[in-house]
This record gives C-alpha cells, sequence and structure tokens, in this order.
C-alpha cells in the first residue's frame, strides 16, 4: 500500500515536475488536506537524485502556492464566516481542538501565529480560513504569511534535498531506484511523526 501510493506520488512529480509541487501546496495551504508536505520533501529529493527539478526552482514554486494558497483560504474565512468554518471543519474531519489550539494561538501571539502555523501539527491547513474568520488585516496576513511560507518551504525543501545529496554514500551499491525511495519515505514517516508527536506534547502541557 505504501509502495502504491509512493509510486503515484512520485510519478505525479516526475509527470507534472513543478506544477506537482505548486498545485500540491496551493490545495494543502487554502484549507484542503493533501500531502504536500510529502510531496514537498519528495520533490526536493528527486532534485538532486534525479536533476529534473532544481532546488531554487521548488524554493519558489512552493513559496509563491503557499502564499497564495493561504490567501485563498482567508479569503474563504473571511466572506464564509464562522458557520463555513465549521462546515468545513466536519466535512474534512478536522478535529475540534485543532481549531481550538488555533484560536488559542492567534488570541496569544496574534499575527506572528501565522509565520509559525505551518510547523504546529495540524495548523498549516486551517491558519488561513481561520485568520479570514478572525478578521486579521489582510496586509498584516499577507506579509507573515509570506515570511512564513519562505521559511517552512525552504526548510522543508532542504530538508529533502540533504538526504538526497548525501544518499549516495549510504545507498553503497543499491541500483534500483525503488529501494531507495522506499526508503525515504520511512524518512519522511519518521520526520512528520516527531514533528507531529513534539506538537501534540506542546498541545497537552497547554
Amino acid at each position: 500500500m505504501t509502495q502504491s501510493i509512493l509510486d503515484f506520488l512520485r510519478g505525479v512529480i516526475v509527470q507534472y515536475g513543478y506544477w506537482a509541487v505548486g498545485g500540491a501546496l496551493l490545495l494543502e495551504n487554502t484549507g484542503i488536506p493533501v500531502p504536500g508536505e510529502t510531496i514537498l520533501l519528495l520533490a526536493s529529493f528527486l532534485a538532486y537524485s534525479e536533476h529534473d527539478l532544481r532546488l531554487s526552482g521548488i524554493i519558489v514554486v512552493g513559496t509563491i502556492a503557499a502564499t497564495l494558497g493561504d490567501n485563498l483560504g482567508f479569503a474563504l474565512g473571511y466572506y464564509g464566516g464562522r458557520r463555513l468554518l465549521e462546515r468545513y471543519q466536519s466535512f474534512f474531519r478536522i478535529q475540534k481542538a485543532t481549531v481550538e489550539r488555533g484560536e488559542r494561538l492567534f488570541a496569544r501571539y496574534g499575527s506572528t501565529t501565522i509565520f509559525f502555523a505551518r510547523f504546529v501539527f495540524g495548523m498549516r491547513i486551517i491558519a488561513g480560513p481561520l485568520a479570514g474568520v478572525l478578521r486579521m488585516p489582510w496586509k498584516r496576513f499577507l506579509f507573515f504569511n509570506f515570511m512564513g511560507a519562505a521559511l517552512w518551504v525552504s526548510v522543508i525543501s532542504s530538508v529533502g534535498y540533504f538526504f538526497g545529496r548525501h544518499w549516495e554514500r549510504l545507498a553503497g551499491g543499491m541500483k534500483r531506484f525503488d529501494i531507495i525511495v522506499a526508503l525515504v519515505v520511512l524518512f519522511i514517516a519518521i520526520f512528520l511523526w516527531w514533528r507531529n508527536r513534539r506538537a501534540n506534547a506542546g498541545a497537552s502541557s497547554e
């Protein structure tokens, strides 16, 4: 099952390149739960291992797509209001605790929440719509949104590329790319699990 999903994602990235990266991040940051972060990591790995994509191109496309996606999410939340947020939460099975955590972060840290939202488990998807519902000033939202997107995309892309750059030493005599990619998925899963565990631990301590 994991291998088939992996093959699908790899095929999408190989076929559509930057469009796949941009589309995934656009949808995810608009508020649709697609595996944008996983695609970003995998694309960055492929940028080194297969050279069809460039790290700089991934960062530029990813930053623009993430910024635009969050702005679309902001508009949906701003004009749709709390009722739309509740329907969205129900439709995509977003946990109530995730929304409540977001509201606590906005109340405590204000606009800077947008800057760090992408690094908090569950917040990347709902940050834009929630900021709109809470009527954050758009110009302030746009600034922190762009800065946060640039940092998040750069960090995640660099992780994938760094892993790809050092993989050749670890791979040794491996020649089958599917084995390499399978291990990349394991790395990605461990990375996401570790980050989600930290986020959940932080939420439980509040």
